[in-house]
């Protein structure tokens, strides 16, 4: 995907078609075709330290799945090169440094592959192209809810774990895993739907723009008006007129509801959520996530915890006539009965 300080070809980027959605479509099966039989080929880069600013180079806080069709992508990162072909799947881990370029496919035919990106509950499928001599960048692209979100990043997360080790059943991991996340993602696209897409205009475009640049501290009304070439006025009165939300209320939420994600999934402190969330100072986070979930970023990380200790106290096996809190050996005589 292009970098988070080049946004602008998200704003050229249309909605796809039916042809559009019909060919997304036909990937995924002939990826699932490929991965049941092991012959899709994985590419993973190699771990790094995470969300380092490398010259050329850019990084997400969520993985991206990358499917190559037609062309190369020549992938970049801090420790390695690799090229990307048709019939080629590459996961990117969140926070790992990479750039791109891409070459056309044999006897010229033009670049396009397919790329997966993960937001707040919210999933992309975007088909690229080459917009500029070797310059990828988005060509159509349809959003979807995701309420199981944690899932797919769970999965892209194991991707990644487990290409790195070198075990007997690795191969058979692998392939179980790509198998669950291209079904996943193969069902979303048949019968998954999202609010995004039924915006129209520049209300589309503002929240695509939002959902894109969230972690970027300077995205703000007047930053997104500028770039939709309006007034502020104007597209503040337009997406409250279409969405019965304040713009700057939706960057907020949006921006929140990815640090709710982070709490949750990561081990990164509060201090790293705020700014990785688009938040310069992490009082001001705290004061903002507060007004929004009622608690502090703390408090819910806090929250989370507690609840995950306390299903760990719940029973293990539950028997007709007792209860068990052994992790799978017979409870002793006198264990405690179920009540009736």
């Amino acid at each position: 995907m292009t970098a988070p300080s080049a946004p602008h070809a998200l704003f050229a980027a249309r909605s796809m078609s039916e042809q559009n959605r019909a060919e997304m479509r036909q990937v995924f099966d002939e990826a699932i075709r490929l991965a049941d039989k092991a012959r899709l080929t994985l590419r993973v880069p190699h771990s790094v330290k995470s969300v380092q600013n490398k010259r050329g180079m850019h990084y997400h806080y969520r993985p991206e799945i990358f499917l190559g069709l037609v062309g190369t992508t020549d992938f970049s990162f801090p420790r390695e090169t690799f090229p990307l072909g048709p019939g080629e799947l590459c996961v990117i881990p969140a926070g790992v440094p990479h750039g791109e370029t891409v070459h056309p496919g044999a006897g010229g035919q033009p670049f396009r592959n397919l790329v997966i990106g993960f937001y707040n509950n919210t999933l992309s499928v975007h088909f690229a192209h080459e917009a500029r001599p070797g310059k990828p960048d988005i060509d159509v692209i349809e959003f979807f809810d995701a309420p199981n979100l944690e899932v797919f990043l769970t999965l892209c997360n194991s991707i990644v774990a487990t290409h790195a080790m070198h075990s007997p059943a690795r191969d058979a991991v692998l392939k179980g895993l790509l198998l669950a996340v291209l079904g996943m993602l193969r069902n979303i696209v048949e019968t998954g739907t999202g609010q995004l897409n039924s915006d129209i205009g520049k209300v589309f475009q503002a929240k695509c723009l939002v959902r894109e640049q969230f972690a970027n501290p300077e995205l703000c009304v007047q930053h997104i008006a500028e770039v939709l070439g309006c007034s502020a006025d104007y597209l503040s009165h337009l997406f409250h007129t279409e969405t019965k939300e304040r713009l700057t209320h939706y960057i907020q939420r949006i921006r929140i509801e990815g640090a709710v994600l982070a709490l949750g999934t990561t081990k990164l402190t509060v201090s790293e959520i705020a700014y990785a969330s688009g938040f310069s100072d992490p009082a001001y986070f705290a004061r903002v996530f507060k007004q929004h979930k009622g608690i502090t970023p703390q408090e819910h990380r806090q929250q989370l915890e507690a609840a995950r200790q306390q299903q760990e106290k719940t029973p293990k096996t539950v028997y007709y006539d007792r209860i068990d809190y052994t992790h799978g050996v017979p409870a002793r005589k006198g264990s405690e009965p179920v009540a009736s």
